[in-house]
């Protein structure tokens, strides 16, 4: 009885919504994009598109390459020469691979040259490059990403390899999509949807799940929202991989650029998870599993430049910055 009543425990969520313009000149978009370290996996959804722009698809395509350096010490994490080959060129980060952050010790390098350490579920330290040896004495499997990147030569004395994200485009055909306004975060009767409404909806179309509710679909009974209007082809991308906040950015940028020229499309949507068994979620914000882990965001870009930004987080977190 007493694992029925745990099982029934919905665990909590967080979900911060906002609405600005990329034009402001408080926008948070940037800082939001740059303190969001480790990225698990980017998506973008272009409705009334059946073709990807040139421009959108070099950046795509130049979305990595990460890198695998497996019962590497940890103190090579503070070795002077690694601090000034990466570390203070800034964009290099770090996290420990195949760990469970509930169970395991967990490692994460930050691009600002802080180490975070998740000794166990319970203890938390962040501290600087010049911590105790103790601290690093033992092996990890570690994931880098970094630009200009000379990962390989570097740890050639250890079993390293280079990984490519992996890459997911295709084509939506007949895809009800919500009505939204720019300037109505919370939705309107009948004219319409609201953020929240459009997050739910879009968790549906990234796990592809049926929209339509058919009475036998013993899966999903999810249907879109309404008010709502069906697209005949909507364009989906999505990047798997550890991908850099600055190449995310670059992404941003382009979409919004996608409304120089006028298009069928009223919004484009740009979505980002964060690894679940990452120490940290934005900046050094603490970030645990327990029920959960997801930490992620989303923007929404209105072909007038407004954009909603949508920020969530699990049980174990603090709200989102």
């Amino acid at each position: 009885m007493a694992m029925l009543c745990r099982l029934r425990e919905v665990p909590r969520h967080l979900l911060v919504c906002e609405k600005s313009n990329f034009s402001h000149e408080k926008s948070r978009h940037r800082h939001l994009v740059e303190t969001h370290y480790h990225n698990y996996r980017v998506s973008f959804l272009i409705p009334e598109c059946g073709i990807l722009s040139k421009e959108l698809k070099d950046l795509v395509m130049d979305s990595g390459p990460y890198y695998l350096v497996k019962d590497l010490p940890l103190h090579e994490l503070i070795a002077h020469e690694f601090i000034s080959t990466f570390v203070k060129k800034g964009a290099c980060y770090a996290l420990t691979y195949n760990t469970n952050i509930d169970e395991d010790n967990t490692v994460a390098l930050l691009p600002n040259g802080k180490l975070i350490l998740s000794l166990d579920k319970d203890t938390y330290e962040e501290t600087g490059l010049q911590g105790r040896p103790s601290q690093y004495s033992g092996r990890k499997t570690m994931k880098f990403s970094a630009e200009g990147s000379t990962m390989m030569s570097y740890f050639s004395n250890y079993r390293i390899q280079e990984r490519q994200p992996k890459i997911a485009l295709s084509t939506v055909t007949d895809l009800p999509c919500p009505v939204l306004r720019s300037g109505e975060l919370r939705g309107e009767p009948e004219a319409a949807c609201s953020a929240q409404e459009l997050f739910e909806w879009l968790g549906a179309v990234f796990s592809n799940a049926e929209l339509n509710n058919e009475p036998d679909n013993f899966i999903s009974t999810y249907c879109c929202p309404q008010p709502s209007t069906v697209v005949a082809k909507a364009y989906l991308c999505t990047i798997t991989g550890f991908i850099l906040p600055e190449k995310i950015h670059l992404l941003l940028e382009q979409l919004c650029r996608y409304f120089d020229e006028p298009k069928l499309a009223p919004w484009v949507t740009l979505s980002v998870q964060g690894f679940a068994d990452s120490p940290v979620s934005w900046r050094e914000n603490e970030h645990g599993f327990r029920k959960g882990g997801e930490h992620l965001y989303n923007f929404v870009v209105f072909s007038n430049r407004d954009y909603w930004l949508q920020l969530a987080v699990g049980a174990d977190d603090d709200c989102p910055p």
